[in-house]
């Protein structure tokens, strides 16, 4: 709880991944990603309540061993790649409320798939959305100036040119406007914006910026550069 304000913690979690099959089941440095997720949520004092999101009995199996509450199997219909955050979150506040009889004002979405997080970094993002009074805030990373929007090339039939029309008159990167990009370590809303708004960027949101690196995991070199991270850099 944080400023008389409960909080509830959802991980989703679905398991069918084209990329990596079971991809939440994949493990780091001997430890699952649900179970990373898990871990850390222990440790995040302003968190009344964690529960995990999934359709897979595995994944749930897994997740009910490091502390993360099952109070339900997500249905088949919002189970699909097709499926955005907001209809999963929707889903599991009501069902979760339902079940305890109670109201959680504030939601914080943690991804498995982000397993370079901190309980610090969750506990900031918290403390930013309260002191700040906004609606949504999301973690966010600086993207490195080699994946710049003005340095992407377009290609098609075997042609490229420059993807964004200033492209060709960026010379030095020093010439480049900082850009950022979500890294999927926490996002963090009121029961408002997600019931009520219906959407994950509200009104007014907030970027919690994490100046160290972070992987969002969709691949298995993902998995490799995680663990390698992991191994060089002590994350608490």
């Amino acid at each position: 709880m944080i400023d008389s304000k409960l909080v509830l913690a959802i991980v989703p979690a679905r398991g069918g991944s084209k990329g990596i099959p079971l991809k939440n089941l994949k493990k780091i440095n001997g430890n699952s990603l649900v179970a990373i997720a898990g871990e850390v949520v222990s440790k995040v004092p302003e968190i009344d309540r964690a529960i995990i999101s999934s359709d897979h009995i595995e994944i749930i199996n897994e997740a009910s061993k490091y502390g993360l509450d099952a109070p339900f199997v997500r249905p088949d219909e919002i189970s699909g790649d097709r499926i955005g955050d907001l209809e999963v979150l929707t889903h599991a506040i009501r069902a979760t409320e339902e079940q305890d009889g109670c109201k959680y004002d504030l939601i914080v979405m943690l991804q498995p798939t982000s397993p370079l997080r901190t309980s610090r970094d969750i506990s900031g993002a918290i403390k930013m959305l309260i002191e700040k009074k906004l609606d949504a805030v999301w973690t966010i990373s600086e993207t490195d100036s080699k994946s710049h929007p003005y340095k992407q090339l377009s290609y098609e039939n075997g042609l490229i040119d420059y993807w964004s029309p200033n492209g060709g008159s960026i010379i030095a990167r020093q010439e480049l406007d900082s850009v950022y990009h979500r890294n999927g370590i926490a996002y963090v809303f009121t029961r408002e914006c997600i019931l009520s708004d219906k959407t994950i960027m509200g009104h007014r949101t907030g970027g919690y910026l994490i100046d160290r690196e972070c992987v969002s995991i969709d691949t298995e070199w993902d998995l490799i550069l995680t663990e390698f991270i992991s191994s060089k850099i002590k994350v608490e």
